[in-house]
């Protein structure tokens, strides 16, 4: 048993993942730090108000906290923004000039459905449209 543990945990995929997920947590801590340290302040400078937690209403004695739903999807768009425009453009730059600089596309779209299908299909796969 010990063995077969032993050959579990010295798989290439396991490790693999160990690695991905210490990496991603690293990784999420960089981003937050960049979107906590930059860019809100960034926005406060514009806004004035770095914190829309304080932001509420009341209706027969419930107390509804808007602002804190406003401070998470400005959170939200500052890092889907931060990780697009730092992570993934650079990333698509640097392997298009890998590849010289060409693409190569495998798929296209179904004329009637706009599905994307494979470059050789004759027949689409989800309406059995006819293409060329």
């Amino acid at each position: 048993m010990l063995k077969e543990f032993k050959q579990f945990l010295l798989r290439g995929n396991v490790v693999d993942l160990a690695v991905g997920v210490v990496i991603g947590a690293a990784f999420g801590t960089v981003v937050n730090a960049l979107v906590t340290d930059l860019l809100t302040p960034l926005i406060a400078a514009f806004v004035h108000t770095p914190d829309f937690g304080t932001l509420s209403f009341t209706v027969n004695e419930s107390r509804f906290m808007y602002g804190h739903f406003i401070n998470a999807a400005i959170s939200f768009l500052l890092v889907a923004g931060a990780v697009f425009f730092f992570v993934v453009k650079p990333m698509n730059v640097i392997i298009s000039r890998a590849h010289g600089g060409t693409v190569t596309y495998t798929t296209k779209k179904c004329p009637e459905c706009r599905s994307e299908i494979p470059l050789d299909a004759k027949r689409c796969k989800y309406c059995a449209q006819l293409v060329a």
